[in-house]
């Protein structure tokens, strides 16, 4: 079996986090403000869905690369990407500072 590529991966946790988003919330509300032994009930609940439906799991990605660090959340991409983009003048605004 080939290995997934992590932005293949990345795709796939998307769609899980959108089709259990509303059951976690309902859960979450329960655990929160719901009666001790419906919240322990709830929160057993919370624990057998697929732990790549938590939000938290997902990761910001470069556009470009799909490098998962240094990502630059205005513009979409990586620190290198984008370092490279300015210097060749790809990015409207941005120039590169020299003092």
């Amino acid at each position: 079996m080939a290995k997934e590529s992590m932005k293949a991966r990345e795709i796939r946790r998307a769609k899980l986090v959108a089709r259990y988003a509303e059951k976690r919330a309902a859960l979450k509300e329960i655990v929160r403000t719901g009666e001790p032994a419906d919240a322990f009930e709830a929160a057993q609940k919370l624990q057998d869905l697929p732990k790549n439906s938590n939000p938290i799991r997902m990761h910001n990605r470069c556009k470009l690369t799909g490098r998962p660090k240094g990502y630059i959340r205005q513009f979409g991409v990586s620190r290198i990407q984008f370092r490279e983009m300015a210097s060749n003048g790809l990015i409207p605004g941005v120039k590169k500072a020299s003092w």
